[in-house]
C-alpha cells in the first residue's frame, strides 16, 4: 500500500504540470484542521500546511481549501463542526488530542466526508480513509535501543510523554517492550506535552526527586530543549538527553558534539504535505486514494546528521 500511494503521489505531481486542471478537476472543498503553532513542531506544521495549500490552489483552481487552526482540542471540535457547515467533501485532520476528536471526525465520516488523518490518529481504528504519519513503533523502539546501547551495564532514566494521543501510547508501548528484561531502570514518566516550558517544569521535578539520573527521553525536541535548560540550571553533570522529531536546532547540537545531546529521532512536520497532496489528487484526477502512508523514524547520529539538517527550514 505504501508503494502504491507513493506512485500515486508521484503521478499527481507530474499531473500538476502536464494536465489542464480546470478540465479534469472536480469541484470539491477540502477542509484542513490542524493545531495552532503552540510550539516549534506545530509552527513548522502550519508553515508547510499553508505552503502546500497555496501550491495545490495554483495547480488546481477548481478545488477550494478551508484551513482551520486550533489552540485546543475543544476549539478543534468546534472548528470541524464549522467546516462541516461549509459542505466540505474531504477533511484532512491532525488531531490536537485523539479522544475528543474521534466522535466529531466519525460524524463527518458518517455524512460521506473523505477522512485523512495525519500523525496523531484517532482513538478508534477504521474511521479514516487515509492515514499519513511516521513509524511510531519504530520511534519508541529506536529510543529504547539508543539507551540500551548508551548504558550497556544499566542506567537510570526518566521519560517525558507527549500529549495524550494514540501515537504517544504507541511510542511508549514500543519503548517499554524494547526495554523489557534489560538493566535500564525507568524512574518515572510524566506528560510534558511536547512543549519546552512543560519540559523544563517536568525536568525540574525529576532533578529534585532523583539524585541520580543518567538519561532523559524527552520524546520530542521542544521538550528536550526545556529539559536541557533545567539540567544546566541545576548544574547536573553527565546526563544524556534524547529528544525526537528532527528540529534543526537539535540536529545542529548533534553535529557539533553537544555534551548532552548526541542523537535524535526523525519525525518531521512535513508529514502534512503528502496528506494534502494525496487528498487533492483524489478530486483533481479522480484517482482512488486510501490506505496508510508511513514514513520511517530512524535514529539521527553525528554520522548521518548532515542528511537531516536543513538550516533554512522553519523547524
Amino acid at each position: 500500500m505504501f508503494h502504491r500511494l507513493k506512485s500515486m503521489l508521484a503521478a499527481g505531481a507530474v499531473a500538476v504540470a502536464a494536465i489542464a486542471a480546470p478540465a479534469l478537476a472536480a469541484d470539491a472543498v477540502i477542509g484542513v484542521s490542524i493545531p495552532a503553532a503552540t510550539h516549534g513542531w506545530t509552527g513548522g506544521l502550519n508553515y508547510h500546511t499553508k505552503r502546500t495549500i497555496d501550491r495545490m490552489k495554483e495547480a488546481f483552481p477548481n478545488i477550494d481549501f478551508v484551513l482551520a487552526t486550533s489552540s485546543s482540542a475543544t476549539q478543534q471540535v468546534n472548528d470541524i463542526e464549522d467546516l462541516m457547515a461549509r459542505n466540505i467533501n474531504a477533511l484532512v485532520v491532525l488531531p490536537f488530542e485523539s479522544d475528543p476528536l474521534t466522535e466529531p471526525v466519525k460524524a463527518a465520516k458518517a455524512k460521506g466526508v473523505f477522512i485523512a488523518t495525519v500523525d496523531r490518529g484517532l482513538a478508534e481504528e477504521g474511521i479514516e480513509d487515509l492515514y499519513v504519519g511516521g513509524d511510531n513503533p519504530q520511534y519508541g523502539t529506536a529510543a529504547a535501543e539508543y539507551f540500551k546501547k548508551k548504558f550497556p551495564d544499566g542506567g537510570k532514566i526518566v521519560v517525558m510523554r507527549g500529549i495524550p494521543t494514540a501515537i504517544d501510547n504507541i511510542r511508549i508501548d514500543a519503548f517499554n517492550a524494547a526495554l523489557k528484561d534489560t538493566k535500564i531502570e525507568v524512574l518515572d514518566m510524566q506528560y510534558a506535552n511536547w512543549n519546552p516550558d512543560k519540559g523544563f517544569e517536568v525536568m525540574q521535578d525529576y532533578l529534585q526527586r532523583f539524585p541520580e539520573i543518567d538519561g532523559v527521553w524527552a520524546g520530542d525536541d521542544d521538550a528536550a530543549l526545556g529539559a536541557i535548560e533545567a539540567i544546566k540550571q541545576a548544574d547536573r553533570k553527565n546526563v544524556t538527553v534524547l529528544g525526537g522529531s528532527g528540529m534543526n536546532k537539535v540536529i545542529k547540537l548533534v553535529m557539533d558534539g553537544h555534551d548532552m545531546v548526541d542523537a535524535d529521532i526523525f519525525y518531521p512536520p512535513t508529514l502534512i504535505i503528502p496528506a494534502i497532496e494525496l487528498v487533492t489528487m483524489k478530486y483533481a484526477t479522480q484517482a482512488p486514494i486510501n490506505g496508510r502512508y508511513v514514513l520511517g523514524s530512524p535514529l539521527i547520529t553525528k554520522d548521518n546528521a548532515a542528511e537531516y539538517y536543513f538550516p533554512d527550514a522553519p523547524y
